[in-house]
């Protein structure tokens, strides 16, 4: 009886931080009310997994089996998510919703090695680093934990943490949403079919960002696929509008 409690109140914790997660995420990104969310959610889902879980590693920071297979797999979701974006989302968006709105300062990349040597770098560190433990390690796994991890739990909690990262990329319209949304899906798709290995999804987070800067660089559009929201020369806030992540 007492196991069976403890599942229960382990449970309706994770439910309490995901709610919360939500909370943040809408918080910063729809009614601008909350400070970004990324931070917050990095040392709330550190802290959660250390506290309760033991350590990271229940994150998905483990080394795996194959670094071969986790770069394939990393390899396949940032090409699928990249082809889709190319040639099937925002041509069907574009049937209902203006395309999605570039990331301010986006146009100071092209053909600047210096901005776009730091946007390099903040997509490698913030976005794919950071929002994969947000959303992926830790509100995922939360959101598994409340129908009991099972496979089919995992698979819902990675299509409830897409939609969620699609308001994540609220400033985007709804173009960029639902763009955003499906990125999401592939990226939480890789991290569970890789065992739960963060690494895959970090890895594919970053290929596709790279992508991003790097056509941008050479003046190719893409706001989809890349998400500087502000890269100037003095450096980049850390205001809303000032976020890079994946799209």
């Amino acid at each position: 009886m007492e196991f069976l409690q403890g599942r229960a109140n382990s449970r309706s914790l994770s439910a309490i931080e995901v709610l919360i997660g939500a909370a943040v995420v809408i918080g910063h990104n729809v009614f601008h009310v909350v400070p970004n969310e990324v931070p917050i959610l990095v040392v709330l889902g550190l802290l959660s997994f250390r506290v309760r879980n033991g350590g990271w590693a229940a994150l998905g920071f483990k080394r795996p089996d194959s670094w071969r297979r986790i770069v394939l797999i990393a390899v396949l979701a940032a090409a699928l998510r990249i082809v889709l974006g190319d040639f099937v989302i925002d041509p069907i968006t574009g049937h209902f919703w203006p395309p999605a709105i570039a990331p301010e300062g986006a146009d100071e990349i092209t053909g600047n090695i210096k901005i776009a040597a730091l946007a390099l770098g903040l997509v490698w560190t913030f976005a794919a680093f950071g929002e994969e433990i947000s959303y992926r390690g830790y509100l995922t796994n939360r959101a598994a934990d409340v129908g009991g991890r099972s496979t089919a739990a995992f698979w819902i909690a990675t299509i409830l943490v897409s939609v969620l990262f699609g308001f994540g990329h609220y400033y985007k319209g709804p173009a960029g949403m639902v763009d955003s949304g499906v990125a999401g899906l592939i990226l939480g798709t890789a991290y569970v079919v890789a065992g739960r290995n963060l690494w895959a999804s970090i890895l594919a987070h970053g290929f596709i960002d790279s992508y991003g800067v790097v056509m941008v660089y050479f003046g190719r559009r893409v706001t989809s696929r890349v998400e500087l929201r502000e890269v100037r020369s003095g450096g980049p806030s850390t205001s809303r509008a000032a976020r890079p992540g994946c799209g």
